[in-house]
């Protein structure tokens, strides 16, 4: 972190967007913030899709998506969004994939998923799109991997996974894509895997030594983190009761041999919907209490090198469920829940001159 730690850092307020929304799909392309689909007022997945010119300060209505849909995964490509998977309507996974055309300001289907699914895991390299894993209609998790050629308009079938998974955290570092976490139904995976995308072959890396959904996770320096969450009992463990922990554990993707436990999150009780780790470790948090929850404003930022926790300014919106995009500077944080969903989009991003 520059010199001056939290000091260094201010929150940048943007206009509302004009649809509250939760569980919102964003991306950045040359100087605007897309919003696409998500969850509204009634908890339904939305159609529609906002862009925010963050030059003028300006949102304005694009043309509504194809098929409504929440908690999508979106990849650039150029001058494309590719919008992967989600759920609709009907609470049902979705298997279309469509692209806007940021030059012609309209939507085009591409070719389907093979299987519907929700929690797809997407990475892009060398405008190739690769999703990985997933939950079907039948609310299993899939292992199946996907790379999507653009060119041909076509899903290819990749090695899969040796755990199947949906919603887990993925982090491309040289030819590999790592994967992390994840869920199978109610219960979280401790899987840590990798593919390798010259060879096609993938290796399991030691599982993680906790097992916790909700967990925080990220990469930063050769290493992965996994922060905060949920604590569940083991498979043998009948009469322990789930419970959020302020656990920190790394492991170094070069020399480690095992998951080492860092640090602990500033609080004495746990996190859980951390907003995954960017510029420097930047992130957002919302503490639960019991079984109702509290979100809070409060962000904290870990020094790798002195291995210690800083307060940075609070979010002017406390709130959970955010949507978070890095766009150059900035971290943005955009909609989720309040007392309802959210209008509110802020960026955490350097002061002047700092």
């Amino acid at each position: 972190m520059s010199a001056g730690g939290g000091r260094a850092f201010a929150w940048q307020v943007f206009p509302p967007m004009p649809t509250c929304r939760v569980y919102g799909t964003v991306a950045h392309q040359d100087g605007h913030l897309l919003v696409l689909g998500g969850c509204g007022r009634a908890g339904l997945p939305l159609d529609t899709a906002e862009t925010l010119d963050m030059a003028s300060h300006t949102w304005l209505a694009l043309a509504p998506l194809p098929t409504a849909r929440a908690g999508a995964a979106a990849v650039v490509l150029g001058k494309q969004v590719l919008v992967v998977g989600g759920v609709d309507e009907v609470q049902s996974p979705v298997a279309a994939v469509e692209a806007f055309l940021m030059d012609e300001g309209r939507w085009e289907r591409r070719a389907t998923l093979p299987q519907a699914a929700m929690g797809v895991a997407t990475v892009e390299r060398d405008g190739m799109v690769y999703a990985l894993g997933g939950m079907g209609p039948d609310t299993a998790p899939q292992a199946q991997v996907r790379v999507y050629e653009p060119r041909r308009d076509c899903w290819l079938s990749l090695p899969s996974m040796p755990t199947p998974c949906y919603g887990a955290s993925t982090f491309l570092h040289g030819n590999k894509i790592y994967v992390l976490g994840g869920r199978q139904g109610k219960l979280p995976v401790t899987a840590f895997e990798a593919f390798d995308l010259e060879a096609r072959t993938w290796t399991r890396h030691p599982s993680l030594p906790s097992r916790r959904a909700f967990a925080g996770c990220a990469m930063a320096e050769g290493s992965v983190f996994s922060l905060g969450g949920l604590q569940q009992p083991g498979p043998h463990n009948f009469y322990s009761r789930p419970h959020f922990v302020n656990t920190v554990e790394m492991f170094d993707l070069e020399h480690g041999e095992q998951w080492l436990f860092w640090a602990v999150l500033p609080l004495s009780v746990g996190w859980r919907d951390l907003t995954s780790p960017l510029l420097q470790g930047i992130r957002g948090q919302t503490l639960w209490l019991g079984n109702q929850p509290c979100p809070l404003g409060s962000v904290e930022s870990f020094s790798l090198a002195q291995r210690r926790w800083e307060a940075l300014p609070a979010m002017p919106t406390a709130r959970c469920s955010c949507s978070s995009l890095q766009a150059g500077p900035r971290l943005f944080v955009i909609g989720g829940v309040a007392q309802g969903p959210s209008q509110a989009v802020e960026a955490l991003c350097l002061r002047d001159g700092v």
